[in-house]
């Protein structure tokens, strides 16, 4: 049975308790139809309950920014990055800076006058800081780059200031915030981006473009996965604050991280516009190694006491989706064990098949893979026409080999032009929402469990968002790429 509830929504959920408690008087609390889902038992209710779209942000062309002003949240890990990459593109103004750890502001400040650009308002030094940022008349994009509990919370209230917001991997932890996300886009009509860089690989992109050309025939299956081996890391002090990522997998079991693999496969699978996704099912491995190192690094360090546990995520955790129009998607999720990283990124169609690990990514249609002359024509055919033009310059700035890059500068490019976004706020809720549905089904023994359909029935008439060039793109590279034409992903 399907229920509408309407109550207010508490913003930050269980894991930001305490941060939202001040500075709305410019920022109203709203009233939503969304239910605490920390605990289990809650996500098959929460999957069931009806919320009714208030507006559909699929293909939303927000009004034209000429110059995007940004305000980052959180230098720590990704921040620093970010702001290294939005210095090298035109029509980007950095206006805030905000950390609780100030010295980490004023090396984000030392990126800036490496640039030649002016200082930014710094806000720091509180957990609650990032709250008058958003408040600020001065920002039209919050960039949010802090820990997984943060991210909602954050691009709520971003939101509801009237701010564009674009978020770090996942969007969201629970079903309940994956609703969040959307219902605050809808309601303040303002994009929400999940900064998902893996959909602007350049095999990815290459794959895409092949995809809607027809060069796979019908796409009946894809494969994702992340598999990185992050166990030293993830116990490793200092590597992230306060062992939070750690933390998430001795008290979650599921696949915490599904959406490097599975956006690039979601946007060839035309999922949110022509298909959507119908159940899930879960399984995860035991803990053979997590649980054991603790252990053993706190027979000589009590500071591992705390994480002795065996109650740590599975190594490797598989879920499988099938869609309304009966395709199949995988998505893998394994960072502990020692096997080379893999991203999978298959595509599977009646004509043909893609895949990009092991490096480097191969195409074939029959029983063998095309040699390297039939890459390089295939490459020249179909390589999108936006890796043709900033891709030379994303490999020249960075980040994860030029797809962070083209990424942002993609994102500006689409605000300053007033065009839709390639990921919109039912992609990251949907994406997202794979962590908190594949830990109900490992808990219930890999039952199935209906994925929701955050675009609320508006799925079967969006349109998918198409690899097209058009005149009229205004965003530069400083000093160095002019783009001359509006490209639509």
């Amino acid at each position: 049975m399907k229920t509408d509830r309407r109550r207010f929504f508490q913003i930050a959920g269980a894991a930001g308790a305490g941060l939202m408690t001040s500075g709305l008087s410019s920022c109203k609390q709203q009233t939503s139809s969304v239910q605490d889902t920390s605990n289990l038992a809650d996500i098959k209710e929460a999957v069931m309950t009806a919320h009714p779209q208030k507006f559909n942000m699929s293909g939303y062309a927000a009004p034209k920014i000429d110059v995007v002003r940004i305000g980052f949240i959180g230098l720590g890990n990704r921040g620093p990055g970010a702001v290294e990459r939005m210095s090298n593109i035109e029509g980007v103004e950095i206006k805030a800076l905000c950390d609780k750890d100030m010295e980490r502001i004023a090396r984000g400040q030392k990126i800036l006058a490496k640039h030649g650009l002016p200082a930014a308002k710094e806000y720091g030094g509180t957990e609650d800081a990032w709250k008058e940022m958003c408040e600020s008349p001065d920002i039209d994009l919050v960039y949010i780059c802090t820990p997984w509990s943060l991210h909602t919370p954050m691009a709520v209230y971003a939101m509801e200031c009237g701010k564009h917001a674009a978020s770090e991997v996942p969007a969201a932890l629970t079903v309940d915030e994956s609703w969040q996300l959307v219902e605050a886009s809808e309601k303040n009509k303002k994009h929400c981006m999940m900064l998902e860089n893996c959909c602007y690989d350049f095999f990815e992109l290459l794959t895409l473009n092949m995809a809607r050309q027809g060069f796979f025939g019908e796409v009946l299956h894809a494969e994702g996965a992340y598999i990185h081996d992050l166990l030293n890391p993830n116990f490793e002090k200092g590597q992230y604050s306060d062992m939070w990522r750690l933390k998430e997998s001795q008290k979650r079991n599921g696949n915490l991280y599904p959406t490097h693999g599975l956006g690039p496969v979601c946007q060839i699978l035309n999922i949110n516009r022509g298909d959507k996704m119908d159940y899930l099912t879960s399984m995860s491995t035991k803990d053979f190694q997590m649980g054991p190192m603790a252990a053993k690094l706190a027979e000589s360090d009590p500071f591992y006491e705390e994480f002795i546990s065996d109650k740590y995520r599975g190594n490797m955790n598989t879920s499988l989706v099938r869609t309304n129009k009966g395709k199949t998607i995988m998505i893998q999720h394994d960072v502990t064990t020692p096997r080379p990283y893999s991203r999978i990124h298959l595509v599977s169609g009646t004509e043909g098949v893609a895949q990009k690990y092991p490096l480097p990514g191969r195409i074939a249609k029959g029983h063998s893979w095309f040699d390297q002359d039939e890459m390089e024509v295939l490459e020249e055919q179909y390589t999108p026409k936006i890796v043709k033009l900033v891709g030379e310059m994303a490999k020249k700035v960075g980040g994860h080999g030029g797809m962070d890059f083209l990424m942002d500068w993609r994102l500006i490019d689409c605000l300053r032009n007033g065009i839709e976004l390639d990921q919109d706020v039912y992609d990251a809720a949907l994406w997202s929402v794979i962590g908190p549905l594949s830990e109900w089904s490992v808990a219930n023994r890999s039952n199935s469990i209906d994925v929701p359909d955050f675009t609320n029935g508006s799925w079967e008439t969006n349109k998918p968002v198409d690899i097209t060039l058009s005149k009229g793109a205004t965003t530069t590279v400083r000093e160095t790429v002019k783009a001359e034409s509006q490209l639509n992903i």
